[in-house]
């Protein structure tokens, strides 16, 4: 991936909060304080799904996040203005609880009736960003871009995006939406980080097949400057600062060793969190990629928060990148 230091290093701004566990495993307190601080540190972007989080829930259905977001938003109108909320359809089960069956999908009818569940839950008039969050290969793509164009069209939404898809479909949904006239996906959430797993190794826990930010979508993103590029699971679940977390076996491989070796130099040297280092690393990158915040304390929050002001010259940069 290339790499420039003119990426968004403005602070809180460039990144997203994610509320994944906010009413489930992170309770309405938590969940609050943890909005609070975030606006407080100059975040305004917040993302969430119709289906957060449905496999920790009793009655195995999601929307536990919408609704503690909702009722925040409720307590602190005066926000509203400022911040952009961000919503997912495709990914909750079609019957209640069940992991590894068939998910709702991005059929028309689901799509509209989502939106509107999703709207009821946040209190909002305007969703944001309104993302595909799975492939739906079963419902043609005319239809999933036509339907969600169409809440654009009406003014339910704002911005459209997409999650786990192939690049393939991601350009030809562009396509499509442009022969019909109507918005197409101009954001993209993949996962990515500082370190990348073995070429072609199917990372446990990561079920999406297509998840992962490849070169071929950092040049798709780079060669159309209005994308944008959202990143989930930033610092893979914690292992880069807590001994207690470590890596997955999928990236213990010769290509890990020297990065490590120069992110904790950096680090060492910069005084800061390893996390800290790749957080302000993703943020550098060109085109920039804004980091999804996974946290569950006001801890973790401020020291993202904090990592978001680093300044890594081009030399700093260049060390980083080195290793391969």
């Amino acid at each position: 991936m290339a790499s420039n230091t003119s990426g968004n290093t403005s602070g809180g701004g460039a990144l997203v909060l994610g509320t994944m566990y906010f009413g489930t495993r992170t309770d309405e307190a938590t969940s609050f304080a943890l909005l609070d601080r975030f606006v407080e540190g100059g975040g305004n972007t917040i993302d969430t799904a119709n289906c957060y989080a449905f496999w920790l829930d009793e009655s195995g259905t999601g929307g536990q996040s919408e609704t503690v977001l909702g009722r925040w938003l409720e307590q602190n109108p005066g926000l509203r203005s400022r911040l952009t909320i961000a919503t997912k359809v495709g990914q909750e089960p079609r019957t209640p609880g069940e992991l590894d069956g068939p998910v709702e999908g991005l059929s028309a009818p689901v799509i509209h009736r989502e939106l509107e569940r999703s709207r009821e839950r946040l209190g909002l008039e305007l969703i944001d960003v309104y993302w595909a969050h799975g492939e739906d290969r079963a419902t043609d793509l005319t239809e999933t871009v036509g339907a969600m164009g169409e809440l654009v069209a009406g003014g339910a939404v704002r911005r459209l995006g997409v999650s786990n898809h192939p690049m393939w479909r991601v350009e030809r949904a562009r396509r499509i939406a442009a022969d019909l006239a109507v918005e197409p996906w101009t954001l993209l959430q993949p996962t990515t980080s500082y370190l990348s797993p073995r070429p072609g190794a199917r990372v446990a826990g990561k079920d999406h097949r297509f998840g992962f930010l490849t070169d071929e979508g950092v040049d798709y993103v780079t060669e159309h400057p209005e994308m944008e590029v959202w990143a989930y699971s930033p610092l893979i679940q914690g292992s880069y600062d807590r001994e207690d977390r470590p890596f997955p076996e999928e990236y213990d491989h010769p290509g890990s060793t020297g990065r490590r070796e120069a992110l904790a130099r950096v680090a060492e040297r910069m005084q800061v969190r390893p996390s800290q280092v790749v957080l302000a690393w993703l943020l550098h990158q060109q085109p920039a990629i804004r980091p999804i915040l996974g946290v569950s304390s006001l801890e973790q929050l401020d020291s993202a928060l904090s990592a978001a002001r680093l300044e890594l010259d081009e030399a700093t940069m260049s060390e980083l990148d080195a290793p391969r």
